[in-house]
């Protein structure tokens, strides 16, 4: 625990000399989301806000505009946005979701609500739908043309985590339930599963080819899952963000949209790249002095945007409001970082 505060307090909150992000949230991160379209960067934050960034790369240099804001009424938990590129959706702790025409500068207004806060959404363009996760263990589906939505989903626990890649879609809840849907018959569960990890799920994310999906959890360790019961040989897990004896929460699991490697981000303040395939890290970060609460590349695998600030994994009596301070870097992915490649030797696991 001192080493912790020692870091916390003393270290480098950017040892990896990525590009910091102009006037960042006054409070910690809950998500990230790059447009699909183009380089623009949403953050939604415990101040209750969801800014975002007009992202300029030119070359090796990276510069960043604050573009807009909206408020909510409490803290902000998740963000998605619309495939067209011109629309951002928002929702947390106020227990709704805000469609922000952001593109167009109009204003935003309530499409969802909840019986408890919302943490987690996607919108599935294959649908024209948006799903909502809640604690209030339910999945919504919403045509946000309408004020009921479409369909209700009874889930066995409050929603942790979400993926959606259709028809792929798989949630993961409290209690370790791992929900995987078809989104071609989305009433009804396709395969319910215990996670393959021992403790608390945090982060889910479907495999590109929709194979299966990889889950994270709060004890230093990820999960790489198939779902065809004739691939369960291929299922691993595999040990990552810890320190000696301390494991630290695997917050977020991103796949390169080009070559299909993964990318994890832990309360440890590492992030790393790895390849499922030959099963081997491909790239270590040096650890930043706060937890790394979120993580996203952009639509092309270009820019990796993550978030540094302090997310509560220990506790109140680790917070120091007058020294704590907000990031939102961008690292640029070298190629030798993201793009597999073949296993060399058959010593352990780099």
């Amino acid at each position: 625990m001192s080493n912790f505060l020692t870091a916390t307090t003393l270290g480098n909150p950017n040892p990896n000399k990525s590009f910091e992000v102009s006037e960042p949230p006054n409070d910690s991160v809950s998500s990230l989301s790059f447009s699909p379209k183009a380089n623009f960067l949403v953050a939604t934050s415990w101040d209750n806000q969801v800014r975002c960034w007009e992202i300029m790369r030119n070359g090796v240099n990276v510069a960043s505009m604050p573009k807009a804001s909206i408020m909510h009424d409490q803290p902000v938990l998740c963000s998605t946005w619309k495939d067209d590129g011109m629309t951002v959706f928002s929702g947390g702790c106020d227990k709704q979701v805000k469609m922000w025409p952001l593109m167009s500068g109009g204003q935003p207004m309530t499409v969802a609500v909840h019986d408890a806060p919302i943490s987690e959404m996607a919108w599935i363009p294959e649908m024209s739908l948006l799903v909502t996760g809640s604690w209030d263990k339910t999945l919504k589906y919403w045509d946000t043309r309408q004020s009921n939505p479409v369909h209700v989903q009874q889930l066995p626990e409050r929603c942790y985590a979400l993926t959606v890649k259709h028809p792929l879609m798989v949630v993961g809840t409290a209690d370790r339930n791992l929900i995987v849907f078809n989104l071609q018959n989305p009433q009804t569960e396709y395969k319910r599963i215990v996670s393959p990890l021992k403790y608390q799920t945090r982060c889910v994310a479907a495999f590109p080819d929709l194979q299966g999906f990889l889950v994270g959890s709060i004890e230093g360790r990820v999960g790489v899952h198939h779902l065809d019961d004739q691939q369960q040989s291929k299922n691993f897990t595999f040990k990552c963000h810890r320190e000696g004896s301390e494991t630290y929460s695997v917050n977020s699991l991103n796949f390169h949209p080009v070559h299909h490697t993964f990318a994890t981000a832990g309360s440890d303040g590492a992030f790393n790249f790895w390849d499922k395939d030959s099963k081997q890290r491909l790239k270590a970060m040096s650890r930043c002095s706060q937890p790394i609460p979120c993580s996203t590349f952009n639509s092309d695998g270009s820019i990796f945007a993550y978030s540094v600030c302090y997310d509560w994994s220990k506790g109140a009596e680790n917070h120091n409001p007058a020294t704590a301070k907000t990031y939102i870097f961008l690292h640029l992915p070298q190629e030798s970082e993201v793009k597999s490649k073949p296993r060399i030797g058959t010593s352990g696991r780099k």
